[in-house]
């Protein structure tokens, strides 16, 4: 991974940046709704996805391109991730580019992206932010911590780990 500064307005305001909430509630119920469901898409052009819409876990397999596998998260499972988001009230608006520090951004290539989509009460919240600053806000921060908390529950499953390794890597 390199780093270059950057000093440019419009990379601060990159759209890939900018937080995507459409929920006009801030508020998350204490208990987790019936309708509740996610899906992470991540990494290098978000090729990985945990989809609980779908009940499917793609990998990305690099230089063999994707893999997929149905999963089912327990509802124990589903509710210790809801009480993760309602900590992090996920459904509030989040700020995902960091402040200049000395007029200058460093920037990470390759980097990754997260696209979160998330059902409440009927209600779709979506965050959509790049890992491409060195020195991530503290929102995304919690959302990289929210997201490898559930990818770590996923590598659990036997459906995962019955998926290929992946071959080559990103430069």
């Amino acid at each position: 991974m390199s780093c270059q500064q950057s000093g440019k307005e419009e990379e601060l305001d990159n759209e890939i940046s900018k937080n995507v909430a459409n929920s006009n509630t801030q508020n998350m119920p204490i208990d987790m709704p019936s309708d509740f469901d996610f899906s992470i898409q991540f990494g290098v052009q978000k090729k990985n996805e945990i989809s609980t819409f779908e009940g499917t876990v793609t990998k990305d397999l690099i230089a063999d391109g994707t893999a997929t596998t149905e999963f089912i998260l327990t509802e124990e499972e589903m509710k210790d991730i809801y009480e993760k988001m309602l900590e992090i009230n996920i459904a509030e608006k989040k700020e995902f580019t960091p402040e200049p520090i000395n007029g200058t951004t460093c920037m990470a290539e390759p980097h990754g992206e997260d696209e979160w989509k998330i059902i409440i009460n009927g209600e779709t919240i979506r965050h959509l932010f790049s890992e491409e600053y060195c020195e991530p806000t503290n929102d995304a921060k919690q959302l990289i911590e929210l997201r490898n908390y559930v990818f770590n529950i996923i590598k659990t499953k036997s459906e995962y780990k019955s998926l290929p390794e992946s071959k080559g890597g990103y430069e």
